[in-house]
């Protein structure tokens, strides 16, 4: 009589459907099955209840045809269009289950609770669900965490919430979590110091038709970041730009020796241009300056050779102005001897003496009163 009747197996930790021709009979539960099933038609498909999701094709049969077992041997969920599910097992989240979802789960030895979160106005996390799905351990261990953003905002800057492509909300320091169902969501970390800006090599003409490369460093922070989002996808590079404009309206409008006589009018005048444009797009200019003036190469040598005239014309000033000096000095010299015969001797004897420095031997006749007698005459 045994070839009548099969034996199945369900162990504690176990549930199984029984199918008759394929077609679902009941629930197993743990313990030996003994059943009549002569011509060989019954099987059974085994699940462990430590996997608590019920993934089979016959999850919307049973919710519709066997309410009755769905209630003593599943948890139902169906979440509505604006609701988050949050799974938890034995205490422990598990699992973040998106909107309109329709899920059985398994009851057994593992505790399962879903939790309904309704996100349709405020899709922000609170502080204590930021913590369990935004940072990295937890992200790796929840499943559906990923359809967390989590946003981490450091020193010095905000972050820009961008809702389904507008600038929303602006981001303090900390971390931030925000939900993805139903909406597009995306994060732009804002440094709110001095950015520097490089305006390198602009070739640019001058007034009087010379062409100079210039060099402009410029510093500029954010003075409002959704308001400059809010009008440029990318601020910098607007402010790049007048940059640029500032630029090439302060040296257009000036010849080349107005800009080498005066090196700070370019800054000033770029700064006129810039710093309204940038307040009104949520921008503060900190600073601007030239850094180089480069000239071309034919124009160097004019300008050295400018520069060796002007030298030249100095040096040649100097000396004329030294001779007319030594000339007066002369002429006053002898106006004194003319009216002085013992100043002119005095100057003779001082020549005599710078002569006799001169040379190297000098031989005396009839003794120093016969040199004073016969070179030097002075009469009174």
């Amino acid at each position: 009589m045994n070839f009548l009747f099969r034996k199945f197996l369900v162990k504690k930790d176990e549930r199984a459907l029984l199918f008759r021709s394929g077609d679902f009979v009941r629930v197993l539960h743990a313990g030996e099955h003994l059943l009549f099933d002569p011509l060989r038609r019954l099987a059974v498909e085994v699940f462990a209840l430590g996997k608590t999701a019920f993934e089979h094709r016959l999850a919307d049969y049973l919710r519709h045809a066997e309410p009755a077992l769905v209630e003593r041997e599943f948890h139902d969920v169906q979440l509505g269009a604006t609701e988050v599910g949050l799974r938890y097992e034995n205490g422990v989240l598990a699992e973040v289950l998106a909107p309109n979802t329709r899920r059985l789960f398994w009851r057994g030895f593992v505790d399962v609770r879903v939790a309904r979160v309704d996100i349709g106005e405020r899709f922000a996390l609170p502080p204590s669900l930021t913590l369990l799905l935004a940072t990295p351990a937890a992200r790796a261990k929840v499943a559906g965490a990923e359809q967390v953003l989590a946003v981490q905002v450091p020193q010095h800057h905000v972050a820009l919430l961008f809702v389904d492509g507008k600038a929303a909300e602006l981001l303090a320091l900390g971390l931030h979590a925000f939900w993805r169902f139903n909406r597009d969501l995306r994060a732009e970390l804002v440094d709110l110091r001095i950015q520097p800006l490089e305006i390198a090599g602009q070739e640019i003409l001058t007034r009087d038709k010379v062409a100079l490369r210039i060099n402009l460093t410029a510093g500029l922070r954010f003075a409002d970041a959704l308001a400059a989002f809010a009008q440029q996808a990318k601020p910098l590079d607007f402010a790049y730009r007048e940059l640029q404009f500032g630029l090439r309206a302060a040296v257009g409008a000036r010849t080349l020796d107005e800009l080498l006589d005066d090196k700070g009018a370019v800054d000033r005048a770029v700064a006129e241009h810039v710093a309204p444009c940038a307040r009104a797009a949520g921008l503060e200019l900190a600073s601007v300056g030239v850094r180089d003036i480069i000239l071309p190469g034919e124009m160097k040598t004019i300008l050295a050779r400018v520069v060796e005239a002007e030298r030249a014309a100095q040096a040649n000033v100097i000396r004329r102005r030294e001779e007319t000096a030594a000339t007066r000095r002369l002429l006053n010299t002898a106006r004194v001897m003319e009216d002085s015969p013992i100043a002119l001797r005095l100057k003779e004897l001082e020549t005599l003496e710078k002569v006799t420095e001169k040379i190297d031997k000098i031989s005396v006749f009839g003794g120093l009163d016969g040199v004073l007698r016969d070179l030097v005459k002075i009469r009174v």
